[in-house]
């Protein structure tokens, strides 16, 4: 079997802000021998794929080679999470039709290999992205960074930065079902107004409106921080500890501020840390792949009931995955990025 696929590719390696002149779109074509040899394969039809900012890192001249976020090489398929239907398939476990979701690819079919995350999707009602995202990779990035790092107390104090991300919009969820006191920052007040009015923030701030992010906290912050989910770094990340209670703990998530920035590094007072106590841990979401279970029943259930919601940036066709991903550090997006690729 053949079929052609379209795909956005990278032309070289992306050291700056990323361009749209950066990425290109190719055509190849894919041969299926089904049923030769061992190797199992399964041909995807992707549907929606996730646009996330830590894939700049993989394209970057300088990515540390890594199992779980290697280099992007380019002129190749750009790996993702997503949904798709299944085209064609070598595996018994797998049908012609079947609706799946797992580690797709920024283009129009994904051959997935034996040993490749991939798995049957049932809906169960939901809406298609809703498995890209919440219930997806950033969703458990959320569930899990925020319970096994963050190891939160009711009552207790937290901040969350890009909160209205595909993160933090879920981390500041989360934290306000167990009973905890959730402030958020954004770089828009329409942003502002999705947290305090839609996702049940108890406050929020446009960061861009303040000349003294140290001084911010503070005012939202009067008793301190107890938690601080970051997403930023940068200067976000020092007027945070700066404002830690005594046993304070940070989950270091997301970096996007530096991400395009080389020169800029986050430069916390060490004392602070030091004196108060403070814990600042960073992680991967392959850490707590065995929360899956825990996190998809809780989070399914609180969606199904309507106490999460889960906001989603939707574009439409395989040509616009490069300013969908540019757009991620402009900050337009407003919850999981997504491009849909494929009608269902």
């Amino acid at each position: 079997m053949e079929v052609e696929n379209r795909f956005i590719t990278i032309k070289a390696s992306i050291d700056g802000f990323p361009q749209l002149s950066d990425f290109e779109v190719k055509t190849e074509t894919l041969s299926l021998s089904f049923g030769v040899g061992n190797k199992q394969v399964v041909l995807v039809k992707n549907i929606y794929v996730s646009i996330d900012p830590y894939q700049l890192n993989r394209m970057k001249s300088s990515q540390t080679v890594l199992s779980f976020a290697s280099a992007i090489i380019p002129g190749e398929a750009i790996d993702t999470y997503g949904v798709g239907r299944v085209v064609e398939s070598d595996k018994p476990d797998f049908q012609k039709g079947d609706l799946v979701v797992g580690l797709l690819s920024w283009g129009e079919y994904t051959i997935v290999k034996e040993g490749t995350i991939l798995n049957k999707l049932d809906p169960m009602g939901l809406p298609l992205p809703h498995h890209v995202g919440t219930l997806g990779i950033s969703g458990l990035t959320a569930y899990g960074g925020f319970f096994e790092v963050c190891k939160p107390k009711k009552g207790e104090t937290v901040f969350v930065s890009a909160a209205s991300g595909s993160v933090g919009c879920l981390v500041g969820q989360y934290a306000k079902l167990f009973g905890c006191y959730v402030v958020g920052c954004a770089g828009s007040q329409k942003k502002v107004d999705l947290l305090k009015e839609e996702l049940g923030f108890d406050d929020a701030f446009n960061y861009k409106e303040e000349t003294d992010l140290k001084s911010a906290l503070k005012r939202y912050f009067p008793g301190g921080i107890d938690i601080y989910f970051d997403n930023v770094g940068g200067g976000m990340l020092e007027a945070a500890v700066a404002n830690m209670n005594t046993f304070g703990r940070v989950a270091i998530c997301g970096v996007i501020s530096e991400y395009t920035d080389n020169g800029k590094r986050a430069a916390p007072n060490m004392l602070d840390v030091l004196y108060k106590s403070i814990t600042i841990q960073g992680f991967l979401v392959k850490d707590y792949i065995k929360l899956h279970k825990d996190f998809f029943s809780t989070t399914m259930e609180h969606l199904q009931t309507g106490k999460m919601k889960a906001p989603t940036d939707i574009s439409c066709g395989l040509e616009s995955v490069p300013s969908a991903f540019i757009g991620l550090f402009l900050g337009d997006n407003v919850g999981k990025k997504i491009v849909q690729i494929a009608d269902e």
